[in-house]
């Protein structure tokens, strides 16, 4: 995992840039520097081809990856080498593969996801060409999210096509075509991934979310496919949900400010995917896709959520 701030276009990288000969030794360059440290050897001799789609989307990274038969191991001796703690969810979009870790083994076809961790070795094995998106997301956090203690009892589960966590891989599998076309489009939907993801985490591990947990994961669905409305207040959120204020107001003790903290977050963190990505754009249009009631309310919102103006965010290195 890279580290870096969410990108705009998607990063590809092709085994095509290197002469045949060296083209798996370069794939493997290619996975250990997107992912994780890992070892990999072809499982054809076929003339290997391998391709990664990867964006940084922020909470998360999301790849897909196109490649001939392969092997790969993530081994206890370079688990030992660096301190890499991330979740991994490998989303099979052709093809089929296989994943192993601490005794578990999910067989996956068309549709199918499993999640793995870093902390611990793991096998990937394609038998012949695949793709798959793979989703990677700090461990720790998203353990904090479900409440588990560790990842042991949830990976190497195969969740469904046709599941509730089917629907989880389609949003990713989505997402990544979307991030290839239209990565500020991409940018305003990833923040809805990590809940999505803390979903599938609890359904991998036998968990069906309580049903508070499922309203305020469909409220922050809501929140953040209406936020561009200026309008949009408590009582229309509530409405939608046929829930009373009260209801509202308590399935979001846990965030300072509640609710309306939330929206204002999700105002702004689409107003700041579009001032990196989109630099000549002005801030008064800015503020009017983001669902500020103008550009004043803008600056003062845009200010006390991240410290800068909008001016100052657009003109800092890095953010």
């Amino acid at each position: 995992m890279s580290g870096s701030g969410p990108a705009g276009p998607a990063e590809v990288l092709s085994t095509s840039a290197v002469d045949e000969t060296r083209a798996f030794e370069y794939w493997r360059d290619l996975i250990c520097d997107t992912f994780v440290q890992l070892s990999a050897t072809p499982t054809t001799s076929r003339r290997f081809e391998g391709r990664l789609v990867h964006a940084d989307l922020g909470d998360f990274e999301v790849t897909t990856v196109h490649a001939g038969g392969q092997r790969v191991r993530r081994t206890s001796r370079l688990i030992a080498r660096t301190h890499e703690e991330y979740l991994l969810a490998s989303i099979q979009t052709r093809g089929h593969g296989r994943i192993e870790q601490g005794g578990g083994v999910a067989e996956l076809g068309p549709g199918e996801m499993a999640l793995y961790d870093s902390t611990r070795p793991y096998t990937l094995h394609f038998d012949d060409a695949f793709e798959q998106v793979v989703v990677q997301m700090p461990l720790g956090a998203m353990l904090a999210e479900t409440g588990l203690r560790d990842a042991r009892t949830v990976t190497a589960v195969k969740l469904g096509a046709n599941s509730t966590a089917g629907v989880v891989a389609q949003f990713f599998h989505s997402l990544s075509r979307l991030q290839q076309t239209d990565p500020l489009g991409a940018a305003a939907l990833a923040p809805q991934g990590r809940g999505l993801m803390a979903s599938a985490l609890s359904l991998a591990a036998g968990r069906v979310p309580h049903s508070e947990v499922l309203t305020r994961q469909r409220v922050q669905a809501f929140l953040r496919t209406h936020h561009g409305d200026p309008a949009l207040s408590v009582d229309d959120v509530a409405q939608a949900f046929l829930i009373s204020r009260r209801t509202l107001y308590r399935l979001f003790d846990g965030i300072p400010g509640g609710v309306g903290s939330l929206l204002r977050s999700i105002r702004v963190e689409h107003a700041k995917a579009l001032l990196r990505n989109d630099p000549g754009r002005p801030h008064d249009s800015v503020a009017l896709a983001c669902g500020f009631a103008g550009e004043r309310q803008f600056y003062r919102v845009f200010r006390q959520e991240t410290g800068l103006t909008p001016g100052q965010f657009r003109g800092t290195p890095g953010q």
